[in-house]
């Protein structure tokens, strides 16, 4: 079950994760939220030390824990 998040206007957003990798060959996991589910990139759970925080314009981003 993938990671939703419900934002104060109602619309719900998915959390996922891509691989990406820079010029020199260094890999890193870049994580969005989208309004619709893609099952292949779908992740179950906020990763550690990440917080869910939800913007003005009503879409959420993670956050560092403090």
């Amino acid at each position: 079950m993938a990671y939703s998040f419900t934002n104060s206007k109602g619309k719900t957003y998915f959390l996922h994760r891509k691989e990406r990798s820079s010029a020199s060959g260094k890999t890193w996991d870049f994580f969005f939220f989208a309004g619709d589910l893609r099952p292949e990139f779908a992740v179950d759970e906020v990763p550690e030390g990440k917080h869910v925080v939800e913007m003005a314009s009503g879409l959420p981003v993670l956050k560092k824990k403090e």
